[in-house]
């Protein structure tokens, strides 16, 4: 019993990690139609930040608080990946709907270019770049609209934007000059330590629970209920679901649609960089992070069904359980009367890696039977 426990709890950490890496791509993916082979990517800056957050808080002024970095790092990451995003969705994106082909070859592209980009520039000229951007494009939104409109429209928001520009450069120049790790380039793996309220693990009933799993489960939990209260309550959520239901019908309606496109992927990236947060606590940090998720996120998504948020948090967590019970050898442990061809199979796959093979293979067969995953999506959108 302790060991299905035991299992169970693995399964669900697994779950977690790979259902808040797949929130983001469940909007992108399933409300939009687009796949973005650069969400890996994506979730890789959310990392990233948060290893750029944590030197800035080992600085003399931040030290005292460095146990709360993360509590930082999450919206930071949030932000980073969402503005990347929507700099993604406005440039090559929003050209290339209802193109799933262009659309797969551009964002594979794009994520290689991601990729070098870490590998090639400074982290401090990177962050520099990013505050520049965030800034670049919420001035205009925060002006007065009387300041925006009239003869002096260009000259404000390109004021703006050199204010933008100044305030990265200074931000770049500061971090360089304060922290030498981030001062130059590098395509070595950095590590992430977590702060002391993170080490360690609870006891419960003769088990162990590792604290950083414990927190990353509740940040899953929290994203998905955010996401679901924001698609089903909010008023852009209700304007995003009747978009993806009937753009044309939306438009003349009076909604921008534009305006939804960037929102929603921008909220589809910006959950990525929480995953990213969540994968920097497990594992070092590398260019290459991403990669290895991004996979099991289409997975993840495809088995749920296409655009069911409940069906993405079901599927997660069934790869996870069963990764662990096979990936583990637990399965061996729990059914120990397994038949003799079985039981070999189960021991050749009784490693992470293959146990992965495995699971994917197992998608494969059972979407065969059933295409549209466990929770096909139903209404307008499909009958049309």
């Amino acid at each position: 019993m302790q060991l299905l426990l035991e299992s169970l709890f693995n399964g669900v950490a697994i779950g977690s990690v790979l259902l808040v890496a797949a929130l983001g791509l469940a909007i992108v993916f399933g409300l939009m139609g687009v796949i973005n082979l650069a969400h890996g990517e994506l979730i890789m800056l959310g990392a990233y930040t948060t290893y750029v957050v944590q030197l800035i808080f080992k600085l003399p002024a931040l030290q005292p608080f460095y146990n709360a970095y993360v509590l930082v790092a999450i919206p930071l990451a949030f932000i980073v990946s969402g503005v990347v995003g929507i700099l993604l969705e406005r440039t090559v994106i929003r050209r290339l709907y209802g193109n799933p082909l262009e659309t797969l070859l551009a964002t594979w592209g794009v994520s290689l270019i991601l990729q070098q980009f870490v590998r090639s520039f400074p982290l401090a000229y990177a962050a520099g770049l990013v505050l520049a951007l965030v800034l670049g494009f919420s001035l205009p939104i925060i002006l007065p609209d009387k300041l925006l409109q009239g003869p002096r429209a260009r000259l404000v928001r390109a004021g703006s934007w050199l204010v933008s520009a100044l305030a990265g450069v200074l931000l770049a120049g500061g971090l360089a000059s304060q922290i030498s790790r981030i001062a130059r380039a590098t395509s070595r793996n950095v590590d992430v330590t977590a702060p002391k309220w993170m080490r360690g693990g609870i006891e419960l009933s003769g088990m162990t629970f590792p604290v950083p799993r414990l927190v990353i489960i509740v940040i899953t939990i929290l994203a998905v209920l955010g996401i679901t209260w924001f698609l089903n309550r909010s008023v852009w959520g209700m304007r995003i679901r009747a978009v993806t239901q009937n753009r044309s019908m939306s438009d003349c309606l009076g909604i921008s649609t534009d305006t939804v496109d960037v929102l929603t992927f921008g909220i589809g990236s910006g959950l990525a960089g929480i995953a990213g947060v969540a994968v920097s606590l497990l594992g070092s940090v590398g260019p290459n992070v991403g990669t290895s998720y991004i996979v099991g996120c289409f997975m993840v998504v495809v088995l749920g069904g296409v655009g069911n948020l409940f069906g993405t948090v079901l599927a997660s967590f069934a790869i996870g359980v069963l990764t662990d019970l096979i990936g583990a050898g637990r399965l061996l442990s729990i059914w120990p009367s397994m038949p003799a061809p079985l039981a070999s199979v189960v021991d050749f796959f009784a490693t992470t890696s293959m146990a992965q093979v495995m699971v994917f293979a197992l998608i494969v067969v059972f979407l065969q039977f059933r295409p549209a995953g466990l929770f096909p999506q139903r209404g307008r959108m499909v009958e049309a």
